[in-house]
């Protein structure tokens, strides 16, 4: 799911710019505790916008939100 997420928010960048971070959160003890069985997270400026799953069409609505 993680590789599926990462790929729907690849191809938004293509239609509208912002930055993309990119974390592994295997092996990283605070965050598997944080997150857990909910990856993907996808946050928007430090705020999960999604769970599991990108709609691509509620994400790209949400950024464009942002850019007015």
């Amino acid at each position: 799911m993680c590789l599926e997420a990462e790929e729907i928010v690849r191809d938004i960048l293509e239609e509208i710019s912002f930055e993309l971070e990119v974390i592994y959160i295997d092996g990283d003890q605070e965050l598997e505790k944080l997150y857990g069985e909910e990856v993907p997270v996808i946050t928007i400026n430090g705020r999960i916008h999604d769970y599991y799953k990108v709609c691509k069409q509620r994400f790209l609505k949400a950024l464009r939100a942002l850019n007015g």
